[in-house]
């Protein structure tokens, strides 16, 4: 890092990085990070998602540097407000995910079983556990933690020391082969035998 941009004004860092030049981009989060990870931390009250609305907020600088206006106040607050609008949308995010999973978990309870479908899903299970199975471990494993375990694709991702990324699209894979599996076994779309 070059010595002017230790003294340099919020408004000289956010030119500098305009220019794409990193060693501003590291001034401004040396300054600034840990009061944005501060906040993030205590809005979401979890680590990993307040280092993700961090590192979002610093992509978003960089990516849109002119979008900081001195005028309208310093680098740092208008980081926090950044910092604050992403937690807020991944609070409500999770809030919506919520009631979605309770509403469908109450629309499955109040719909019953009969012991005929309740046979029926018994033996989908035990071929679906056996297509589950022959799927390689990069993509069983994050299936099981997702859809058996309840993990969130995030959970699933830091568990297994993987990109969110390479998380997701492993699953994609994995249900896309299952899904011909089951087909072969004569499994319709809704999960029953034909």
């Amino acid at each position: 890092m070059r010595p002017e941009l230790s003294t340099a004004s919020d408004a000289s860092l956010a030119l500098s990085i305009a220019r794409y030049r990193e060693d501003a981009l590291a001034e401004a989060y040396r300054r600034h990070a840990g009061a944005v990870f501060g906040l993030a931390r205590r809005l979401l009250r979890e680590k990993a998602a307040a280092e993700e609305v961090v590192q979002e907020v610093f992509v978003r600088l960089w990516n849109a540097p002119d979008r900081f206006d001195p005028e309208r106040g310093s680098l740092r607050s208008y980081l926090l407000a950044q910092a604050h609008g992403r937690a807020v949308d991944q609070m409500r995010a999770e809030s919506s995910r919520r009631r979605r999973e309770e509403r469908e978990a109450r629309e499955t309870a109040h719909g019953g079983y009969d012991l005929e479908l309740e046979v029926g899903d018994m033996m989908v299970a035990g071929q679906v556990r056996e297509v589950l199975g022959a799927l390689p471990d990069t993509e069983r494993k994050p299936i099981e933690l997702a859809y058996f375990r309840g993990h969130t694709y995030r959970e699933v991702a830091t568990i297994l020391g993987e990109p969110e990324g390479t998380v997701k699209s492993r699953i994609r894979s994995g249900l896309k082969r299952m899904h011909g599996q089951l087909a072969v076994a004569g499994l319709g779309a809704k999960g029953q035998q034909p």
